[in-house]
């Protein structure tokens, strides 16, 4: 199913710009249905020319007529967009938020409207790998959420949750999470060059590694617990052994565990209305 009619972006980012990749090479709707309003003239005519698609610097005017509006900005610009676009988007319009701890309530309150989905994708999106959890106000129809599944797909896999709690979790967990998978490989990256290895081979290294790892973990349908996958690496007395036992002695679980809390606490916060930038808004 292609959707019809026009999709606009508002604030047309790096997550954005996969977006209208994604939509455009999965067929789910033509450039010239796109149009994108942003700040940066020079980028909005680079988008024009990239992708076939309208660009322009005047969000009402791109909202108007739309069909389905995408909020792409960063968290801390919200309080500006929506009181912007509050009455300038049609009743009919579904709006589709991508942004960190924008609650339901407070876009469908601030723009007064009702047929707005909240999702949460993650980087890999960009090459359509990513993975989006999202969920729907009580007044959008089924028809809307399936043009919103149709378009999230484009991204890479779609979960659907009917309770929008778990969107903070979500953030924390996988839309921020590539963040903690790139410093764990710096950092074995740059011990691989500590013991010897030319930079480009401990790349190489560690990111084969870590693709073959989750590879490996995935092959199956109904994956065995990570525990497990560990285990059968782990000789006794053997390197991995020694390796593991300063890791967990280094607080290494805790650690991830307190970030991970520490990103959902934030996209709490945001949600509440905290102006401060956040250090990852996803």
């Amino acid at each position: 199913m292609s959707v019809k009619g026009k999709i606009t972006f508002i604030g047309p980012g790096v997550m954005a710009e996969a977006m209208i990749a994604g939509i455009i090479r999965h067929e789910v709707a033509l450039p010239e249905q796109i149009v994108a309003s942003g700040t940066r003239p020079n980028h909005m005519r680079d988008l024009e020319q990239r992708y076939s698609i309208d660009a322009t610097i005047e969000n009402i005017d791109a909202v108007k007529d739309a069909d389905v509006v995408v909020l792409s900005v960063k968290p801390q610009h919200l309080k500006t967009i929506l009181p912007e676009l509050c009455g300038q988007i049609k009743p009919s319009a579904l709006v589709l938020s991508i942004i960190a701890g924008a609650t339901l309530d407070k876009i469908c309150r601030q723009l007064e409207h009702r047929n707005v989905i909240r999702s949460m994708p993650n980087t890999p999106a960009q090459i359509g790998e990513g993975i989006t959890v999202w969920t729907a106000a009580p007044k959008v129809s089924e028809d809307q959420k399936e043009i919103a599944q149709k378009i999230l797909s484009a991204l890479g896999e779609e979960i659907y949750l009917d309770e929008e709690y778990y969107l903070d979790m979500a953030t924390a967990l996988s839309g921020t999470g590539p963040a903690y998978v790139f410093l764990f490989m710096e950092a074995m990256v740059d011990a691989g060059v500590h013991l010897g290895f030319p930079r480009r081979i401990a790349e190489k290294l560690v990111a084969k590694t870590v693709r073959g790892s989750v590879d490996y973990y995935q092959q199956d349908e109904n994956p065995v617990h990570l525990a497990r996958l560990r285990n059968q690496v782990t000789s006794p007395g053997g390197t991995s052994a020694a390796a593991l036992y300063y890791l967990e002695k280094a607080g290494f679980r805790t650690a991830i565990s307190r970030a991970i809390w520490a990103a959902y606490e934030r996209s709490q916060a945001l949600g509440k209305g905290s102006d401060t930038q956040a250090p990852n808004d996803a």
